[in-house]
C-alpha cells in the first residue's frame, strides 16, 4: 500500500517542524502552513483530501487549519469540557450542515451544528443514554439513536426531546443503524453474542413493528453473518452490512437477496482485519471502515479496489482503531477515530463516474504495484 508509506514518511517532517516552532519559543506565532494530506500522495491526481478535525464543541465556531491541529497535537492542549471519547455512530444531515456523533463512552449523542453554530448534548439531561452506538435520520431529520444497553433504538426530535421507542424482544445487542426513508424502514444491525444462534440485520418499520430480518443461523456462507456491526442503505434501497468476523461487507437488494461482497480477510490490497462502518457517495463506491488497519478502503460498485486512506497514527488526517463511517451529499467523509478521540473530515475530489473502472481511466494510475 504505497500511498500509506508514502504519507508516512512526512510524519517526521511534520514533528519535526511542530517540535522547531515550540522550541524557539514561537508557539504564539502563526506556524508556516503544511501541506494538507492527500491520497494518493504527489505526484498522482489526488482523490481523498483531508479537511480538518472535530473533538469538541468549540470546533462548531472555529475551523482550525491542518498546520494549527498539528501544532495543537505536539502542545498538548487541554480537552474541554464537551470532548468527544468514544466515537461509535455518525450521522450527517440533508444539508451537510449538521453532524451527530454518538459517543458511547459519555453516554450521549453530540450535536454540531456549523451552520447555526449551535453544539447540543442529547441525553445529557437524562442521566445519559445507555451506551448509544448507531445514529440514523429520518425525512424530518428525528434522530434514530441505538442504545445497546437498553436492547432499542431510540427516536429523539431534532432538538432532543424523546419521542419513542422501538424494540422487540429478539433485539439482544443493537450496534450500526440505517433508515430506507422510501420505504419506511429501520435496519438494525444485530451483533448478537457468541452464544447466539443468530446473527442478523433487523428490519423494523418507522414505527416500530418488525417485519422482516436478514440473515439467520451465524456461519461463512454468503448471506450469512459472524458479528454484524454496521449498516448502510442505498439510493436504490440495496443494503450494505458489515460483517465484521467475516472480514467483509454483503450487499443485499431491498428483498433482502444477497447480490456480492466487498474484501475479504487478509494484509493485502482489498483486504480487512476489523471492518467496521461503511457508506457509499455519490458514484456508488463503497468505503469501508478497517478499524485493525486504522484505514479506509474504497471499492467500486463491483467490488474492486480503487483506494484507501488514512493510516495508523496520532496526527491529523491519520487514524487509530476507527469506527463509525458517513459521507454526506457533497461527497464529505466523517469517519470515527477512535483511540484518537476525534472525528476525521475528508473530502472526495478530482473524482467522476469514470473514475470507478480501476481498469480504465484515471484511477488505474492511482493503485499502488503490487
Amino acid at each position: 500500500m504505497i500511498a500509506q508509506n508514502t504519507f508516512c514518511t512526512k510524519v517526521a517532517r511534520w514533528i519535526a517542524l511542530g517540535v522547531l516552532v515550540l522550541a524557539a519559543g514561537c508557539a504564539a506565532q502563526k506556524p508556516p502552513e503544511e501541506p494538507t494530506p492527500a491520497w494518493p500522495p504527489p505526484p498522482q491526481q489526488a482523490r481523498i483530501k483531508f479537511e480538518r478535525t472535530i473533538s469538541s464543541e468549540d470546533d462548531v465556531v472555529h475551523n482550525t487549519t491542518f498546520t494549527q491541529s498539528v501544532a495543537n497535537f505536539l502542545a498538548g492542549t487541554k480537552p474541554t469540557p464537551a470532548q468527544i471519547v468514544e466515537p461509535d455512530g455518525l450521522a450527517v444531515s440533508d444539508d451537510g450542515s449538521v453532524l451527530y456523533v454518538s459517543d458511547r463512552a459519555q453516554g450521549a449523542v453530540f450535536v454540531f451544528d456549523f451552520g447555526k453554530k449551535k453544539f447540543l448534548k442529547i441525553g445529557a439531561d437524562k442521566g445519559g443514554l445507555e451506551w448509544p452506538i448507531g445514529v440514523a435520520l429520518d425525512g424530518d431529520q428525528n434522530i434514530y439513536v441505538a442504545e445497546q444497553g437498553k436492547k432499542a433504538i431510540t427516536v429523539f426530535d431534532p432538538t432532543g426531546k424523546q419521542l419513542r421507542s422501538i424494540t422487540d424482544p429478539s433485539l439482544e445487542r443493537p450496534c450500526g443503524i440505517a433508515i430506507d426513508r422510501e420505504r419506511r424502514r429501520l435496519y438494525v444491525a444485530d451483533t448478537s453474542h457468541a452464544t447466539s444462534k443468530e446473527h442478523t440485520v433487523k428490519i423494523f418499520s418507522l414505527d416500530g413493528k418488525l417485519v422482516g430480518k436478514i440473515g439467520g443461523l451465524k456461519g461463512y456462507a454468503p448471506g450469512h453473518f459472524l458479528f454484524p456491526t454496521y449498516v448502510w442503505v442505498d439510493s436504490n434501497g440495496d443494503v450494505y452490512v458489515t460483517d465484521t468476523m467475516n472480514c467483509r461487507v454483503q450487499r443485499f437488494s431491498p428483498e433482502g437477496k444477497y447480490i456480492r461482497s466487498y474484501g475479504e480477510r487478509g494484509d493485502a490490497w482489498g483486504q480487512f482485519n476489523r471492518p467496521k462502518g461503511v457508506a457509499l457517495d455519490t458514484f456508488h463506491n463503497v468505503y469501508v471502515v478497517d478499524s485493525g488497519w486504522s484505514n479506509v478502503q474504497i471499492f467500486n460498485p463491483q467490488g474492486q479496489i480503487l483506494l484507501f486512506f488514512g493510516g495508523r497514527g496520532p496526527l491529523p488526517g491519520m487514524l487509530k482503531n476507527p469506527t463509525a463511517l458517513t459521507i454526506d451529499k457533497n461527497n464529505r467523509i466523517y469517519v470515527g477515530d477512535y483511540l484518537n478521540h476525534r472525528v476525521e473530515v475528508y473530502q472526495l475530489v478530482n473524482t467522476t463516474a469514470a473514475d470507478s473502472m480501476p481498469e480504465s481511466g484515471a484511477a488505474a494510475a492511482d493503485q499502488p504495484k503490487k
